[in-house]
């Protein structure tokens, strides 16, 4: 068994793992955060780990009201701007901890007297050492270069630090949610693993039933919307790097602005339609490629809803997810990394080795 299938089959321990684990430094973070009331949530990350920072962007929103904003590293590490970061809390992310620009983004953070916080998967690393507070990603070691534990271990931290805050400062979620309690989204959290041991159970035969037509795809699109749409960017990410062919992934609302253009024949376009207020856009998007004059594009939709799965030919029924669209960002994210896993196969390719990437990347 290839590591890449190895660590995607471990994700069910790897997130049992972390009920509990982060409980205290939370609860320091949080401290803090009643002390020094943070404008806004400054995070700063690298690929994988910037997706899991794009899915937090989105809980912080909805749950707290939180003004959220992702750093682009460079203003600080290339440019030397002095940004004025006084008012925000600044959560550095990064699985190997030694992203030097995520790090030159704490240390501009600590300059400004806001809290920082590091999120690895090494506590001892360059970024732990440097920040505030550190919570750790606790999946053990990674060997595939392709992250893919260390993502949901990393989604699933900063959920938790999401709904510990919402708890603590009594926010009521939207009624868009689905959510009624902050204790409901951490009993959401408690029984996803649950959740991925079904999906592991059941979605690999439904994989093999599709995926193997495609041995000579070359151009494919991921498209999602909402809490959704960063797995878009990450499940693409995580096809590309394992196959060597060019995969996009894009906002449903964006795709119509241009890249539209793009599909032909040949073309796999991928839809994630997630339960939830957002589901209709993952429909129309579906049946505006559906509509396109002999483009001789597959549409493959990946769905947690029933008549989604039933009304279209390709469909990957995924389990649903405890607490709607808030959670089943996880469940997407792993049936996209199976997807990837089972291209190499279909492909021959060996997922655990590149000539082109390194497990770590450092970028400055």
């Amino acid at each position: 068994m290839k590591n890449l299938e190895k660590e995607i089959r471990s994700q069910p321990q790897v997130l049992r793992g972390l009920r509990g684990l982060n409980d205290e430094a939370i609860d320091k973070i949080l401290d803090r955060v009643e002390k020094d009331r943070p404008a806004f949530v400054y995070f700063a990350a690298r690929g994988t780990s910037d997706h899991a920072c794009i899915y937090a962007q989105y809980l912080f929103g909805i749950y707290l009201g939180m003004p959220c904003a992702l750093a682009t590293p460079s203003v600080v590490s290339r440019y030397g701007a002095e940004l004025d970061l006084s008012r925000a809390l600044v959560i550095g992310v990064s699985q190997s901890g030694k992203a030097a620009d995520v790090i030159s983004v704490i240390e501009r953070a600590k300059k400004c007297g806001a809290p920082t916080v590091a999120l690895t998967n090494d506590p001892s690393s360059p970024l732990s050492e440097i920040a505030d507070y550190k919570l750790d990603c606790g999946a053990g070691p990674e060997h595939s270069i392709a992250a893919t534990k260390t993502f949901t271990a990393q989604m699933y931290v900063l959920a938790t630090l999401c709904a510990r805050w919402a708890q603590r400062f009594g926010k009521v979620p939207p009624e868009s949610t689905g959510v009624s309690s902050a204790e409901e989204l951490l009993a959401a959290l408690d029984k996803l693993p649950d959740a991925v041991e079904k999906l592991l159970e059941t979605v690999p035969a439904q994989i093999e039933a599709i995926i193997p037509r495609y041995r000579y795809l070359e151009n494919a699109f991921v498209l999602a919307r909402g809490i959704t749409y960063p797995i878009a960017y990450e499940g693409a990410l995580k096809i590309l790097e394992t196959n060597r062919i060019k995969v996009s992934g894009y906002a449903i609302s964006d795709f119509y602005h241009g890249p539209l253009a793009q599909v032909g024949a040949g073309t796999l376009v991928i839809v994630l339609a997630a339960r939830g207020k957002l589901l209709g856009d993952a429909s129309d998007m579906m049946l505006r490629i559906q509509n396109l004059e002999s483009t001789g594009v597959d549409i493959l939709a990946i769905t947690d809803d029933d008549g989604i799965a039933d009304k279209w030919d390709l469909a990957i029924k995924i389990p649903a997810a405890p607490g709607m669209d808030s959670i089943s960002p996880f469940l997407f994210a792993i049936t996209l990394q199976l997807i990837a896993l089972k291209l190499t196969d279909v492909k021959n390719i060996d997922p655990d080795e590149s000539k082109a990437l390194k497990k770590v990347t450092i970028t400055k």
